[in-house]
C-alpha cells in the first residue's frame, strides 16, 4: 500500500517515511506529543504524500509542488496542530480541502474520531480515496458544516486557510464544545473568536515561520 522509496510521480521523487519524518521534526521534535514517535506514521505520511501528488497533476489540490515544502508546510504545521489538540474525543476538519490538518492529525491520534468537511465534490472525493487507502476511521462530510444538523457538535473544531474566514470561525465556534484551533498568521483578520464564548484565547508561534500562528480558544 505504501510508496516505495524512489518512486517518482512526474519524474519528482516521493519521499520516504523517514524523509518525511527529519523535515517535519522542528515542528514535533520537542512536543512529547502521542503518535510522532511512531514510524508507521511517516510511512502513512508518504502514502498520503504521493496520493497528493498524483492528484495534483491533476486539480487543484495544493498550489505547492516541490514535496519537501509539501511535507514541511501541510504535514508540518498539521501535526504541530495535532500536537496541540490536548483531550478530545471528536474533531471536526472545517474546510479540509487536501486534508489539513485532519488527515496529520488523525494518523496522529487514532483515538479521536476525526470528520473531514469539504464541500468541494473533488476534493471530498480525494479525501474518500485517502480514507480509503490509509484504512482511517474519518469520516468525509461532503458538504457545508453549515448543512451539518444543528445539534451536531465536536469538542475540537480546527480549520487552516478556509475562506471566508470570519464567516468560519463563527460557525466553528458555534459547533466547538471545547476548543477551536486556528492555523493562521499573526495580525490575520477575521479571527472574532473572543466574543464566541470562548473563556481563554492564546496563540503559539509556528516553529521556523515568523508569521505563522496557531490559535487556541478554550471554553
Amino acid at each position: 500500500m505504501g510508496a516505495a522509496a524512489g518512486d517518482d510521480i512526474g519524474g519528482v521523487g516521493v519521499l520516504t517515511g523517514g524523509e518525511i519524518a527529519g523535515l517535519v521534526r522542528p515542528y514535533v521534535g520537542t512536543s512529547g506529543a502521542a503518535g510522532v514517535d511512531r514510524p508507521e506514521v511517516y510511512e502513512q505520511l508518504a502514502v498520503y504524500l504521493k496520493l497528493i501528488m498524483k492528484w495534483n497533476a491533476r486539480m487543484n489540490l495544493t498550489a505547492i509542488r516541490e514535496p519537501e515544502e509539501m511535507v514541511r508546510r501541510h504535514f508540518g504545521e498539521s501535526l504541530f496542530l495535532g500536537a496541540n489538540v490536548g483531550v478530545c474525543s471528536t474533531l471536526l476538519d472545517f474546510g479540509s480541502g487536501a486534508g489539513f490538518p485532519g488527515v496529520p492529525v488523525q494518523l496522529m491520534r487514532p483515538d479521536v474520531q476525526v470528520t473531514l468537511a469539504e464541500s468541494q465534490g473533488r476534493k471530498a472525493a480525494f479525501l474518500r480515496e485517502v480514507v480509503r487507502e490509509l484504512g482511517l476511521p474519518s469520516e468525509v462530510w461532503g458538504g457545508r458544516v453549515e448543512a451539518m444538523p444543528a445539534g451536531r457538535h465536536f469538542d475540537v473544531v480546527a480549520m487552516r486557510a478556509v475562506e471566508n474566514m470570519e464567516i468560519a470561525v463563527e460557525e466553528g465556534a458555534a459547533r466547538a464544545r471545547e476548543r477551536l484551533l486556528i492555523l493562521g498568521t499573526a495580525g490575520g483578520a477575521g479571527y472574532p473568536v473572543a466574543g464566541s464564548g470562548f473563556r481563554s484565547v492564546e496563540t503559539v508561534g509556528l516553529p521556523g515561520l515568523d508569521a505563522g500562528i496557531l490559535l487556541i480558544a478554550r471554553r
